[in-house]
């Protein structure tokens, strides 16, 4: 299946797509393939900073576009929180398949008609929150569209309106359950059965779902991800908590060594290449996405499942792995080790890079009512030194010093010289 859309892509966008016109202008027009191994021997990879150049000198949309100005209905941008934002247009058609791609998603969850959501975030121009709304409402779901509301009016909302599954950041769904803590909110009163995350790697850490889990009592938590230049790419596996499958109905997804390009052996961290099987109008070609995977091996899954597997989500990006005394530091370790201690609300990690080598310290905000308050600091040190066999510093502040987000968190600041 994937191979016959593979084919039907190429001969839709060669010659008419001018982007992978001159990108791919050495093999023709729609190259005749006779493998999925000879598309990935013939057709180079697309890298983000390709999109980015190509956006900068065709503005304001790029030539990445297969039909007419006019085909196309729909325009969302990515974040840009690692480089210039990219827009990104759809045609009807292309929409209705990313929209279907999150009804498969919304269907592993175990989501039905009966189910009433709450979206708590406000809707801007990234994709994944339209996607999923539009994807709901396809099944016949109640919504409720939180945005520009205060955390407690939302929770507010959430018990009102007996809400079953809650849509957001995993750091938000954390914040929304402290803030329900700190004013005696009981959240066991709430219908919510569901927390639904994406935009951040914390819904596959195990210490991060706990804590979830503990301020939903009730809930559990259900993992996706995707991104604005491709869509909704994997859901949680039902049966095993922390493995993320890849809609390869939809695409077709490499995992690659990010300095050689060739293909990791099961167990081993890549990074996932992605090429778009139904986005015709927008499509993209071995796409590194810069998300860095641990693949499964090849076999049938315990929830029945034949699609690629990967073991803990996504465990970072390789633009944000960091070497810190010889030792390679990914944000979902850090994560990891810090939301396996209960008492500490929000943190901050401080990479000090005016030197050649990089020093790594972190600031802590206890909870306000944290009991061992005086060991806190003492104990997380302990735990980097374990882990990572780091001395990592620890500051603790006062709690309400450091910023909440309800977008993706940014908690990792770099001190160049």
């Amino acid at each position: 299946m994937q191979f016959l859309k593979l084919r039907a892509l190429l001969e839709a966008i060669l010659p008419a797509n001018p982007f992978y016109a001159r990108k791919l202008s050495s093999l023709g027009a729609a190259p005749a393939l006779t493998s999925l191994v000879d598309y990935f021997h013939r057709v180079p990879m697309t890298s983000r900073h390709e999109l980015v150049r190509d956006r900068l000198d065709h503005p304001p949309y790029g030539t990445n576009l297969t039909f007419p100005l006019e085909s196309y209905t729909r325009c969302h941008q990515t974040s840009g929180t690692t480089t210039v934002p990219i827009r990104w247009l759809d045609t009807p058609e292309s929409w209705s398949h990313i929209v279907g791609n999150w009804v498969q998603i919304l269907g592993a969850a175990d989501v039905t008609a009966r189910d009433r959501f709450f979206f708590a975030f406000s809707f801007g121009p990234f994709l994944g929150f339209w996607s999923a709304l539009e994807a709901v409402q396809r099944l016949g779901c109640f919504c409720f569209a939180g945005g520009s509301m205060t955390s407690l009016a939302r929770l507010q909302a959430i018990l009102d309106n007996r809400i079953t599954v809650l849509c957001c950041t995993p750091t938000y769904a954390q914040h929304l359950g402290e803030v329900a803590r700190d004013r005696k909110i009981d959240l066991s009163r709430s219908n919510v059965r569901l927390l639904v995350v994406a935009g951040e790697g914390g819904g596959s850490i195990p210490a991060t779902r706990a804590r979830l889990e503990h301020l939903w009592p009730g809930a559990t938590v259900f993992d996706h991800h995707g991104m604005t230049e491709v869509g909704p790419v994997t859901y949680q596996c039902p049966a095993r908590p922390g493995v993320l499958h890849v809609l390869e109905s939809a695409y077709l997804p490499e995992v690659v060594a990010p300095q050689t390009f060739t293909p990791v052996s099961p167990g081993q961290t890549g990074e996932l290449v992605l090429t778009t099987l139904d986005r015709i109008g927008s499509p993209l070609l071995r796409y590194r996405t810069g998300d860095l995977v641990k693949p499964r091996e090849s076999s049938i899954c315990t929830c029945g499942r034949h699609e690629l597997a990967l073991e803990g989500g996504i465990l970072g990006r390789s633009d944000d792995m960091v070497v810190v005394r010889g030792v390679n530091v990914y944000p979902s370790l850090v994560e990891e080790i810090v939301r396996a201690c209960p008492d500490v609300t929000e943190y901050r990690v401080h990479l000090d890079c005016r030197n050649a080598m990089i020093e790594l310290s972190l600031e802590v905000e206890p909870r306000t009512d944290c009991p061992t308050l005086a060991t806190l600091q003492d104990r997380l040190e302990q735990s980097f030194q374990s882990s990572l066999n780091l001395r990592v510093p620890v500051r603790l502040l006062p709690p309400g010093s450091l910023p909440r987000f309800e977008m993706k968190a940014m908690r990792w600041v770099r001190i160049e010289g």
